[in-house]
């Protein structure tokens, strides 16, 4: 060792891995900006707001330790491709054709931040055109944004703007509509001012009595989700009626697979139309990150949340692209701002992209109708299982409801251990639908695995019904609030 290197590896000792300021850097950094302690950086924070005490953490481990910490935690996952997966709800296992992780995944699209810079950003700029093209064509209407974070928050935004249209501050909302959803909407709506109704469904889709008689001259917006959170079809067109007889937006939320086969929501009435983007080109990841879309009317163009990707031609007569319109507080005054989220999951949207051009028109097509075949072969299979039965009658293309005559968080324990999983359980999220179990079908679902979820569900009933008879005179039955 020379005299040279001993201060280098004596300096390289104070720090650690993961931690680089020590108490001398701490004490000349305080020196630097005049204070004694770091509490003085919070002096401004009151008092009963401050937490007064260090946090509760464990002592630090080493790195080795930590691997295997978090492998075993992430080992409890059980993901889509161990389990044979029904579960939907929003979010579903669907096929991601090799082409999408092959363009998503090339630097020029999977680095770059955001296209602040147009001149130099043209690739990405003409994927956001495309997309909105593609997008504004699946749900019939003239404008689409190039997209915003998720879904539920696309329902969110979809209330400010109308506000901002209509100067109202009253929404009416299905309880069809996601959950996530409306309590994202219920959240903004705090924020906004605005006064939220929900109205019931009957038969598993939106009571039209009540929704009619829920709208007035006060409503800002009706917000519908067809197929539903159920999986039921909504007759959008009739139950939109109410919003346009009082001058209230339509706002209608898709799940864009089932476009392939179901008429659009332009075409329906719907002033705005938006939703999850998951099910194009994205994973499941165990929940994200995913893409909203939305598109409306040429009336909302400027009121609509997020960013819009516009064509034109440079001074040399060349085609190229731009940002249009840029609707957040950082790029205009404050008060004009109609939106506030600073990204479009642009990304996410590319695989989107991608996955719509691998499959094009035709095959689009051709994937709502194998969704629909199966899903209705499914529901007949499960309906003829002992102790199942149709939560409701109405028109699926993907996804449905059954009523389970045991409790089904039960029935969803005894079919995971057979590797299946077997639904989502409603009575999570709908405690009047507390026997509910939500299926959904995706092309990765056979008629096969569909036959062993049929007997999966049969056989956990049964022991579930089993288990009841012999629990002895002296022990209640086992009832539906069992976990």
């Amino acid at each position: 060792m020379t005299k040279g290197t001993a201060p280098c590896l004596r300096s390289l000792s104070r720090v650690t891995r993961y931690t680089s300021a020590t108490p001398a850097d701490r004490a000349e950094m305080l020196a630097a900006i005049g204070i004694d302690s770091p509490a003085a950086l919070f002096e401004q924070i009151p008092e009963p707001l401050r937490l007064g005490r260090p946090l509760e953490l464990p002592p630090g481990i080493g790195e080795a330790e930590v691997y295997e910490r978090l492998a075993a935690l992430a080992a409890r996952n059980a993901d889509a491709e161990e389990e044979v997966c029904f579960v939907g709800a929003g979010m579903y296992d669907h096929y991601v054709p090799a082409i999408v992780d092959a363009i998503t995944q090339r630097s020029e699209f999977l680095t770059p931040y955001t296209p602040y810079q147009p001149e130099i950003s043209q690739g990405g700029l003409q994927v956001m055109f495309e997309f909105q093209t593609a997008i504004s064509e699946l749900t019939g209407l003239p404008v689409s944004n190039a997209g915003l974070y998720e879904g539920p928050s696309s329902v969110a935004s979809a209330g400010y703007l109308a506000i901002g249209a209509t100067g109202r501050r009253r929404f009416v909302v299905s309880r069809g509509v996601h959950p996530h959803s409306r309590e994202a909407l219920a959240t903004y709506s705090e924020g906004y001012g605005a006064e939220l109704v929900e109205v019931g469904l009957e038969e598993g889709a939106t009571d039209a009595a009540a929704l009619a008689a829920a709208v007035d001259g006060e409503t800002a917006a009706v917000f519908l989700q067809s197929p539903n959170f159920l999986g039921a079809v909504e007759d959008v067109e009739a139950l939109g009626a109410a919003a346009k007889e009082h001058g209230a937006l339509l706002i209608v939320a898709v799940d864009p697979i089932t476009l392939g086969i179901l008429k659009p929501p332009g075409e329906c009435g719907a002033d705005i139309a938006l939703g999850e983007g998951q099910p194009l080109g994205n994973r499941l990841d165990f929940g994200g990150p995913s893409f909203g879309f939305f598109c409306g009317t040429e009336e909302q163009l400027r009121r609509m949340p997020g960013r819009i990707a516009g064509e034109t031609d440079d001074v040399d007569g060349r085609r190229g692209f731009v940002l249009a319109l840029q609707t957040r507080e950082q790029h205009i005054r404050r008060e004009k701002a109609t939106h506030n989220i600073c990204t479009a999951q642009a990304l996410n949207a590319l695989a989107a992209m991608v996955h719509l051009a691998w499959l094009g028109r035709e095959g689009f097509r051709e994937l709502g109708e194998l969704l629909a075949r199966r899903t209705a072969y499914a529901r007949q299979r499960l309906a003829a299982v002992e102790g199942v039965e149709s939560l409701h009658e109405a028109p699926v293309v993907r996804e449905f409801a059954v009523r389970l005559e045991a409790p089904v968080e039960r029935v969803l324990e005894r079919c995971a251990e057979r590797g299946i999983a077997a639904g989502y359980p409603l009575g999570r999220e709908y405690p009047e639908y507390e026997d509910g179990l939500l299926v959904a079908i995706t092309e990765r679902r056979t008629r096969e695995q569909i036959d062993e979820l049929a007997e999966a569900l049969g056989a956990a009933i049964a022991a579930e019904d089993g288990a009841s008879v012999g629990d002895g005179p002296n022990k209640a039955p086992m009832s539906k609030e069992v976990t």
